[in-house]
């Protein structure tokens, strides 16, 4: 079958990730997928097998989300935006897929609904339909009125066959940050976690013993790697590795080296930044869901540094859920400071490894057999 999944991440890259993550479990089953992609490139993740196709770049300008970038840092205007959904809607007339799926939308990325409804009306347009499927994450921000979750239910129960929730019900049910109605709780479809096979370990044991400061591969965390710069001063003993991501990576890693004690690694964020955790002695990062899930499967004692810029709440609420954990412990980030940073940490390393939690990681592959099965079911 031909998949066509559409994905703008605009601050950090978690929503890319998540897509490819899903697109590399369609092609392990033999099916041809295309990635339409709308953020900003993220050269480090692995494509192999998937035909990425990059709309004109957007990014969000900081946590101001209704306000959109270019890749110049100019505001995008209206052209740009016409650009991006006239591109959305060919790609469906010439893939002609069998399952489309949007990430996000329609319970976010509201300032892009015009491309995203472009795609799906494309779609409904084609013959035979396609599957046509909203891929939502296990925490959602939840939204700011009654009104936008009433759209988001309108959306759904006209447009699409599905909602992808990737969360176990029996720990994150979606109730736990949207509002769901008993129209809507019709059509969710719960796959489990969207994970990526455990890493296992590095073949060069990179990372063994050291503290491992991640943000993800977005352009996100300055205050945290400022944070953990000052700490590994504090704490010559420990060996500390920062690996800071987004396109102004280089530029923040300069600026941190003019501080850093012998005992930082400043890098850019890595492909093997998984493995690297199975010999971690701990970890410190934000708690978005592809890092929170790295971190479970590979019991790596953890400390999570939420982020909460902009009213943000998600990650905060998936931290929460997970700071029961013995080998898992959270600070917000107007606690932030070195010394605070360094407490939690000294006690971190001292911990065991954690048990893997018995939770369901197998969602891209539910996400397949569902989808998959529903397009059967229509042809």
């Amino acid at each position: 079958m031909k998949v066509l999944i559409a994905v703008t991440h605009l601050l950090g890259a978690g929503h890319l990730s998540r897509a490819l993550t899903l697109a590399r479990a369609f092609v392990a089953e033999g099916h041809a997928v295309t990635v339409l992609s709308g953020g900003m490139p993220v050269p480090q993740f692995d494509t192999d097998g998937i035909t990425l196709r990059q709309l004109p770049p957007l990014r969000s300008d900081g946590t101001n989300f209704t306000r959109l970038l270019t890749a110049g840092g100019d505001v995008a205007d209206a052209a740009n935006l016409a650009t991006r959904e006239t591109e959305m809607a060919r790609a469906v007339t010439y893939i002609r897929p069998d399952i489309v799926i949007t990430e996000l939308f329609p319970f976010g990325r509201r300032v892009l609904r015009g491309e995203f409804m472009a795609l799906v009306t494309a779609s409904q347009a084609q013959t035979p339909r396609p599957v046509i499927l909203a891929s939502v994450r296990d925490i959602l921000a939840p939204p700011s009125n009654p009104q936008k979750a009433q759209k988001t239910d309108s959306i759904v129960q006209e447009h699409y066959d599905g909602v992808l929730v990737h969360s176990d019900p029996a720990s994150t049910p979606l109730e736990k940050s949207w509002p769901v109605t008993p129209a809507l709780q019709e059509k969710l479809l719960y796959t489990g976690y969207v994970a990526p096979p455990p890493a296992g370990p590095h073949p060069d044991r990179l990372g063994q013993g050291e503290v491992i400061v991640s943000a993800g591969g977005g352009s996100v965390g300055r205050h945290l790697f400022t944070a953990a710069v000052a700490a590994a001063g504090l704490s010559p003993a420990l060996r500390w590795r920062v690996l800071v991501g987004g396109g102004n990576g280089q530029a923040v890693i300069a600026e941190l080296a003019a501080k850093a004690p012998q005992n930082v690694i400043l890098e850019p964020a890595r492909p093997d930044f998984r493995q690297m955790l199975t010999h971690a002695a701990c970890s410190v990062s934000m708690c978005g869901y592809n890092t929170a899930l790295d971190l479970l499967q590979s019991g790596t004692p953890s400390l999570f540094i939420p982020f909460d810029e902009g009213g943000e709440v998600e990650q905060t609420l998936r931290a929460e859920s997970l700071s029961h954990l013995p080998m898992m412990q959270m600070l917000r980030a107007a606690d932030l400071t070195p010394k605070r940073l360094l407490q939690k940490v000294e006690v971190l390393v001292k911990l065991p490894r954690g048990k893997v939690p018995d939770l369901r990681f197998d969602g891209a592959q539910e996400s397949v057999r569902i989808a998959c099965g529903m397009a059967k079911g229509r042809a």
